[in-house]
């Protein structure tokens, strides 16, 4: 089980088969989105034929398609570089975090040191 991920104990299978069946579920989806929306469109233009409405429904879908993609592309790309952004500010926390631990340490030990050496001079 990953830390962040409650639901990686629950995955079945190799690796990576449940978000690609999720992806060409979803992109057969949108493509037919795609094609009732060219549809609407051919109905609404009366005067095409079935070759023109055939054509613009084909057109329609794959411009759609390609828009569709390039945005897909985009936020994967944006996403990719936001997941570095806070990756390298979580490690710089860490590592700030790790620093001023330390350094409490080292004053907590050399205070209970100088006590410890000045009980010991006091006693004497």
């Amino acid at each position: 089980m990953r830390r962040g991920r409650p639901d990686a104990a629950y995955k079945v299978g190799p690796p990576g088969l449940a978000e690609e069946a999720e992806g060409y579920l979803l992109a057969h989806a949108h493509q037919e989105q795609a094609r009732r929306e060219a549809e609407e469109l051919c109905a609404d233009l009366p005067w095409l034929t079935a070759a023109q409405a055939e054509d613009l429904t084909r057109h329609y879908v794959r411009r759609r398609l390609d828009v569709s993609r390039e945005m897909l592309r985009a936020t994967v790309r944006r996403a990719a570089e936001l997941r570095r952004e806070y990756e390298s500010r979580y490690a710089d926390l860490r590592r700030d975090l790790l620093k001023r631990h330390a350094v409490l340490a080292c004053a907590v030990l050399a205070c209970a040191t100088g006590a410890g050496a000045l009980a010991s001079a006091t006693a004497r």
